[in-house]
């Protein structure tokens, strides 16, 4: 009625209104047919129809993102990566879409000389990506300030998150890359192509504190995904593995055990190692990929890939993706940068004590992946 008046200038009475309504005399009348209607529809096209209701939303907005989401299980154990025959594939939470490109994913062909990137998103993926695309390309600074880093290391299920944007077909993209393809993934272990462990490409993973990857992912999860909820109800998910891509610390130790038997196609990063000595890294990155480095050459892949250049850096730090998402959904979000802040232990400043004691419930569990590491 107040929208009715306001924006399309009606200027009758309460009771005009409601006689109008009741009527169905109004624009987009009649009211309850129209939700009845889709609700019939509904019970027999849940593939593509998600029926919500504004009292849920409202009651528990956390519950009602669960709701779009499914828990993916591995049931083809025909390929074991770890070659361990107690092995138990972890379980992905992934969008209700994700199923129709479950089997394409699964069957994806895979090249000897591929490159993987593999991470859980905001464990550093981006900074990874340029610098395993640049080490690889002999440090190809011409093509790297020409080409977005989202064309030269394409993002394989980007588009089994978009049912109403038209996102490419990521997929289709990432086989028709000219060879060799810089890939990047945030799905895990279990969900990656079955060909990676046959052929064996070489895959670089890079983990991080999972309390600061919670922060970043909070905010990403908001300004990308329009997540709505308060800060509780997205670290009460995160907690109960009700979001995109967790569960998160089993997604990261997996990798770590598998790494320890594949070195020679598996190299596991560790975001803090990145922060705290990048020379040290970019020379075992050298080494995984069979390329020597000089002293000058490392000194200014330092500098492009420290966070003040790369956060400026529009060919590299997916702004590009955040601008076609605001535009292809009609919104803008205001400041939001895909690369924040970069920093170790920034959740001190935004993690309630609470949650950060909830965390140290699954401290077993980061043991496994060098605790040393992942807890500053």
């Amino acid at each position: 009625m107040h929208h009715y008046r306001h924006l399309h200038g009606f200027q009758g009475s309460q009771q005009d209104y409601l006689d109008g309504i009741l009527a169905d005399k109004l624009i987009w009348c009649p009211q309850i047919k129209h939700a009845t209607e889709f609700w019939r529809i509904m019970e027999n096209h849940r593939d593509h129809v998600l029926f919500l209701h504004f009292e849920d939303m409202k009651r528990n907005l956390a519950e009602v993102i669960r709701k779009n989401l499914v828990e993916v299980c591995l049931d083809d154990l025909s390929v074991n990566p770890p070659g361990d025959p107690s092995w138990t594939p972890v379980h992905c939470v992934m969008p209700a879409r994700y199923c129709k490109f479950a089997e394409r994913i699964r069957n994806f062909t895979v090249y000897e000389d591929d490159v993987w990137i593999v991470t859980f998103p905001k464990a550093g993926t981006t900074w990874t990506q340029e610098m395993v695309w640049l080490i690889a390309h002999d440090l190809d600074y011409e093509t790297a300030t020409r080409v977005h880093l989202t064309e030269r290391s394409i993002f394989l299920e980007l588009n089994t998150f978009f049912t109403d944007l038209k996102v490419p077909d990521t997929i289709s993209l990432v086989e028709q890359m000219p060879r060799p393809r810089h890939i990047k993934s945030h799905l895990p272990l279990a969900l990656l192509p079955k060909q990676l462990w046959i052929v064996k490409p070489k895959i670089v993973y890079t983990a991080r504190n999972p309390k600061d990857v919670t922060t970043s992912y909070m905010h990403h999860y908001r300004h990308l995904h329009g997540f709505q909820g308060s800060q509780q109800d997205f670290q009460d998910a995160i907690l109960a593995d009700r979001l995109n891509w967790c569960p998160q610390v089993k997604h990261a130790t997996e990798f770590w055990r598998l790494a320890e038997n594949h070195r020679d196609h598996v190299l596991f990063l560790h975001f803090e190692d990145m922060k705290r000595n990048m020379r040290e890294v970019l020379e075992k990155v050298g080494d995984f990929f069979g390329k020597s480095l000089s002293s000058g050459q490392v000194e200014r892949l330092e500098k492009h890939l420290s966070f003040e250049v790369m956060k400026d850096n529009k060919f590299a730090n997916n702004q590009n993706l955040v601008s076609y998402l605001n535009e292809a959904m009609g919104r803008k979000i205001p400041d939001f940068r895909f690369m924040r802040k970069g920093q170790i232990g920034s959740y001190k400043e935004e993690l309630p004590e609470d949650y950060v004691n909830k965390l140290k419930l699954i401290d077993d569990n980061i043991a496994k992946v060098k605790q040393d590491k992942f807890n500053p």
